[in-house]
């Protein structure tokens, strides 16, 4: 059990823990209620592979949210500082012809 100032650390895992729970009790609840074992064993294969499919995708999203947190990737860093009077951007500098852009006619 959780202690009550514990924080919430692994919420993915109270939702497969649940989930688990889940499968061991609607088989028992469906034999109960008069269905066969075999439809429960069905049941439960079906609820066993939701489970599984669910844990796989939450674990990939937590994976991806902690990844986000990190900061960008290394390949999209901000251009580097060019100087006090340069402009990052292309165009028209002091008469300079040479960098503007050529349209299909010339």
């Amino acid at each position: 059990m959780r202690s009550a100032g514990r924080p919430h650390d692994d919420p993915a895992g109270d939702v497969v823990r649940w989930a688990a729970f889940s499968c061991l009790l609607v088989p028992v609840v469906l034999v109960v209620y008069g269905t066969s074992f075999g439809g429960a064993a069905v049941a439960t294969l079906g609820l066993l592979a939701v489970t599984a499919v669910c844990r796989v995708l939450l674990r990939h999203s937590e994976e991806n949210r902690r990844a986000a947190a990190r900061g960008p990737a290394e390949g999209h860093l901000p251009p580097a500082h060019r100087g006090r009077h340069s402009r990052a951007g292309g165009g028209m500098h002091r008469g300079c012809r040479g960098s503007r852009l050529l349209s299909p006619h010339d």
